[in-house]
């Protein structure tokens, strides 16, 4: 009883704060980033054992003008959101590491560092065989550079937690040649509750701001083209089916946070509800094409990955929603950073992102 009524206390603060204030100082300076590809800035570059890449042309081509290791033309969501706050973006894990062994900086970043790998799942098994870094492992690097001091507790108090995560679990469900052994319902629980233990491992690591990010319409990617029996001129339907019921446990989880975990706020941001406004009104957001990849080839340019042999690259990518076969271009992100920063309830709940940087949390 004690916990909810401390959890109702805060949301009320939490609402007036956000209904009163229009400027106040910032209370957050790093972000610590987990997940997949949506996030990954560079750490499957360099991981050498690691077969999925994007550190080839064109990605990066739009903003960068060279390749990162992120898998779009140019900036992510996460890049965006620093942007917004005023800080640099975050160093990839890997990349960092490398640079305090050999003595290039003294010590890690204090605006953050990005864990994300693409390829990963919130199931620890997903993809393992391409050498990608799961969430659990990512948590344990985290945990390991708090433990040893690597990361300054202050810092993570005030910090901003990322995780969009599970969009390859639910496509590997569908693959032909690896039949699950769970059921639907069953197999997104077992993805749920890695998500809980997520929550709870980095809230026990001093993690106060934790933002979870729903999966967009994982359905409707054009790498769907590469599954037997997937339609082409529609979305998956079975496919986002999935991806609404894990959605829908996230927020749950999400709406748990305060009475779970005293003294943290956590936030649900709704980027399938985002992307399928896109989908549904294309031009009052700018796009052309809503279906296929800007890079790629076969149908929808959906079965071969940008930059790989044969591939093909439309002239304007900022009129596309996709920029592969599985990534969104830069104007997609920024569009759904600003959904993610500033938006009402219906792209991102109780609070915004911005609100959330500047709460002063006891």
């Amino acid at each position: 009883m004690e916990k909810k009524l401390y959890s109702h206390l805060l949301l009320i603060n939490i609402l007036f704060y956000h209904s009163t204030t229009l400027v106040c100082s910032k209370n957050v300076s790093a972000i610590f980033i987990f997940g997949d590809s949506i996030f990954d800035a560079g750490n499957n570059h360099f991981n050498k054992n690691c077969s999925a890449q994007a550190d080839f042309p064109p990605y990066g081509s739009t903003f960068f003008h060279h390749p990162t290791g992120r898998f779009t033309n140019g900036r992510t969501v996460a890049d965006f959101i620093s942007q917004f706050i005023g800080i640099d973006m975050q160093q990839p894990y890997f990349e960092a590491q490398i640079a305090v062994m050999n003595g290039s900086r003294k010590d890690y970043p204090s605006n953050g560092i990005n864990f994300a790998s693409a390829g990963s799942g919130v199931l620890h098994a997903t993809n393992k065989d391409w050498g990608v870094i799961s969430i659990q492992d990512q948590l344990g690097q985290f945990q390991t550079l708090v433990e040893q001091n690597g990361i300054d507790k202050s810092v993570v108090e005030k910090s901003l937690f990322f995780l969009e995560s599970g969009s390859n679990d639910i496509y590997n469900y569908f693959l032909p040649f690896d039949p699950p052994l769970l059921e639907p319902d069953v197999y997104v629980q077992a993805m749920i509750k890695e998500v809980a233990n997520y929550i709870d491992q980095i809230y026990r690591l001093g993690a106060r701001r934790i933002a979870l990010f729903s999966l967009g319409p994982v359905g409707c990617v054009p790498a769907r083209a590469l599954l037997p029996g997937a339609p082409t001129n529609r979305c998956y339907g079975k496919m986002n089916a999935m991806v609404k019921k894990y959605n829908k446990g996230l927020e749950s989880l999400v709406n748990d946070i305060p009475i779970r975990h005293p003294g943290a706020i956590g936030v649900y941001g709704a980027v399938y509800d985002v992307v399928q406004r896109f989908r549904a009104i294309p031009t009052r957001y700018g796009f052309c094409d809503v279906s296929s990849a800007c890079c790629g080839d076969g149908p929808l340019r959906g079965q071969v990955q940008c930059g790989r042999e044969g591939y093909k690259i439309c002239p304007n990518p900022n009129g596309f929603l996709f920029w592969d076969y599985f990534h969104p271009t830069e104007h997609t992100y920024k569009l759904i950073s600003k959904a993610l920063w500033s938006g009402n309830k219906s792209r991102i709940r109780p609070i915004n992102l911005k609100t959330l940087a500047h709460l002063t949390l006891s």
